[in-house]
């Protein structure tokens, strides 16, 4: 990892390894482009126990976010599964403490974009993708999809949309990232490092 290069975050929440393994297609994308080093970074679960607490440091995989990452961060992919056509608890409690960053303005005019999984075919993608650009929007934060020229937007039988990448995990949550789904992940995330490339000059 380079000093000088911009940092991308990809912040994600993953339950089964779905949502988790699309953060790593972004996150390869993201790395494709020279000067740009993915960050990735997750949510602890939200319980209804309100004594439950997660631990400082999960188990495996991606540390948890500090807010700080949010303002250190060059631009920002964002996913969470599916949860009846929205984004999981976790990943709106997130966005929730951010208040302090909204205010300030910390991330406003940063390119992000987002992405999803789910365990039926059309079980919310687009609704979920859609109800995550909210928060960003409210940041100011300048949010990118996936244009048509990308050809596996008219070929993919299963995730991939034009508001973000998506991958149809099955019920079980073992579904195999299909190619076009593959294509679509790494290619958001190659553009959302050019994007920041080009804004920061």
């Amino acid at each position: 990892m380079n000093s000088s290069n911009l940092t991308i975050l990809v912040l994600f929440y993953s339950r089964h390894g779905a949502t988790r393994k699309l953060a790593e297609l972004i996150a390869q994308g993201i790395e494709s482009v020279p000067g740009c080093d993915a960050r990735l970074r997750t949510v602890p679960a939200v319980s209804t126990v309100a004594e439950a607490t997660e631990p400082e440091v999960p188990a495996d995989g991606a540390p948890y976010v500090e807010l700080d990452d949010l303002t250190e961060c060059a631009g920002i992919a964002v996913g969470s599964p599916t949860r009846f056509g929205n984004m999981a608890s976790a990943m709106k409690y997130f966005w929730d403490g951010t208040v302090s960053q909204w205010l300030s303005g910390a991330l406003a005019g940063k390119p992000a974009c987002v992405f999803t999984s789910t365990g039926s075919l059309h079980g919310g993608q687009e609704s979920t993708l859609l109800s995550m650009m909210i928060p960003l929007f409210h940041h100011g934060l300048m949010v990118l999809g996936l244009p048509y020229t990308q050809p596996e937007l008219m070929t993919t039988a299963s995730g991939g949309t034009p508001y973000g990448a998506s991958h149809w995990s099955g019920l079980d949550g073992k579904k195999v990232i299909t190619d076009d789904e593959k294509r679509l992940a790494i290619a958001l995330g190659k553009r959302l490092a050019e994007t920041a490339v080009k804004l920061n000059g």
